[in-house]
């Protein structure tokens, strides 16, 4: 949707559909929005339309404080896009700006620091110290009304140099100080804050419908004993894992939750999963729901893959049965290889043996997954031993900016990789929605979303042919 008569219809129309695909701004009001905001709608003449929350800021508007733009699902288009923007931007979803700079982020791209600055700039209206800003601010407004840590504690712990710039950014934002957000938590979400060291309740926001049962089933499945389990009745049941994270260790738990949208309405655009988050640093808050989010693939456009593939005669009872099914990720992107290649009991076997043992073990979560250095040198042969020595010396890239085909091509380079595995790799730890089972004929129709497709077939339990 880039007519701006188009984007001013959406937003005339409240249509959630595109919340986190473009904001606007209203210059009378200098207030920013998400398209399905409740107030009333704006005279077109006001209006101004932007690709990121970050370039309305940049233009001197804040976020409006009742549709809280900076809360909207991950733009779906960057997510799937494998060009250098799109890199880019997964790459700051997950923190590397604020760990490495931007230097650290045009090296992972293969990009010079200029380069990087000048595509983003060119495409989204911001660089990329302002797309971290604005998603630093976002994590502090988080920790601000979910949590009791003390505001200086959150503003290092949201990856702010320092209390005035965290300061600044906030009242710049939200127009409002760090303690004037903390107290204006909007009483009807109900939220009892945390205290200092304490699980931080989230709520995972997705556009559109969502099929969360098969994603529940799935993961209880594929559950890796000592990382991984899934508890309670299906239609109510919880998923908790362990996380290595950046600057520590977490404790995640996603309840499974039904009926949060209609297909096709927008009056019911889209959703939330119920997490909580228990993390050794509170720093590592914003890489943490980043990883849950691909894993649980929230930043899916359930609309466009729809749309495409109920066009076609075989898919479309499937489509029409699981409307919004989605295609899980990874929070760590050596899992599903090690899963592929050495299976569910096999993967729990590696965890037991050189998984690092958690300080607190939480139940029968004790152990995290096993770093790639780690089984490179007690693995040293086969095809895992290979893989995991890849990644350890970056022959391997699977971060979530790494090239797709570049990945692909040195995956299969590697002894004892074959094209089934490959393709898993990049469905799951890339999350890659374009990606055919080797072998399979498929129709070119269902591009650019056969991960989706096949899928479908899956949980339907009809084969590929």
């Amino acid at each position: 949707m880039k007519d701006e008569d188009s984007r001013y219809e959406a937003v005339r129309s409240r249509d959630g559909r595109f919340d986190g695909v473009f904001f606007f701004a209203v210059e009378t009001t200098g207030i920013y929005c998400r398209p399905s905001c409740p107030a009333v709608t704006p005279k077109r003449h006001n209006v101004r339309f932007y690709a990121t929350a970050a370039a309305a800021q940049g233009s001197g508007f804040r976020a409006c404080r009742r549709c809280r733009p900076d809360a909207v699902p991950g733009s779906a288009e960057w997510n799937v896009r494998a060009d250098v923007v799109g890199r880019a931007m997964r790459l700051i979803a997950d923190g590397v700006v604020d760990r490495e700079g931007v230097a650290g982020l045009a090296a992972r791209l293969g990009y010079s620091a200029r380069q990087v600055q000048r595509q983003l700039t060119a495409e989204l209206g911001a660089g990329p110290v302002a797309l971290a800003r604005t998603q630093r601010a976002h994590t502090a407004r988080v920790l601000l009304q979910t949590t009791e840590l003390p505001v200086t504690e959150i503003a290092f712990a949201s990856g702010f140099a320092s209390v005035r710039q965290f300061n600044d950014t906030i009242r710049e934002v939200y127009a409002a100080t760090p303690t004037e957000v903390r107290a204006a938590t909007p009483r009807n979400r109900a939220v009892r804050r945390a205290a200092p060291g304490a699980a931080v309740p989230l709520r995972l926001a997705h556009r559109g419908p969502y099929q969360a049962a098969p994603v529940f089933d799935q993961l209880a499945r594929e559950a890796v004993p000592g990382v991984e389990e899934v508890t309670g009745a299906p239609g109510a049941r919880t998923y908790r894992r362990t996380l290595r994270l950046p600057y520590g260790t977490g404790l995640a738990a996603v309840r499974e939750r039904t009926g949060t949208a209609r297909a096709g309405t927008c009056t019911h655009p889209g959703g939330w999963l119920d997490a909580r988050l228990h993390l050794t640093d509170p720093r590592d808050l914003t890489t943490a729901v980043q990883r849950l989010r691909r894993l649980f693939d929230l930043d899916a456009d359930p609309y466009a893959v729809d749309e495409r593939l109920g066009a076609d005669p075989r898919l479309a009872p499937l489509v029409a049965a699981r409307p919004g099914l989605r295609s899980p990720g990874a929070v760590d992107p050596l899992e599903p290889a090690v899963h592929a290649l050495a299976g569910r009991d096999g993967a729990g076997r590696l965890v037991q043996r050189y998984g690092k043992l958690l300080d607190a073990p939480h139940g029968s979560l004790t152990h995290l997954f096993p770093e790639p250095a780690v089984l490179a040198e007690a693995e040293p042969d086969g095809p895992l031993g290979a893989l995991a020595a890849a990644l350890a010396d970056s022959t391997v890239r699977l971060d979530p900016g790494a090239d797709r085909d570049d990945a692909e091509e040195a995956l299969l380079a590697l002894p004892g990789m074959d094209p089934a595995t490959v393709a898993t790799v990049r469905v799951r730890s890339l999350g890659d929605p374009d990606v055919a089972p080797p072998g399979a004929d498929v129709p070119d129709n269902w591009r650019p979303w056969r991960s989706y497709a096949v899928r479908h077939l899956s949980v339907a339990g009809e084969a590929i042919r």
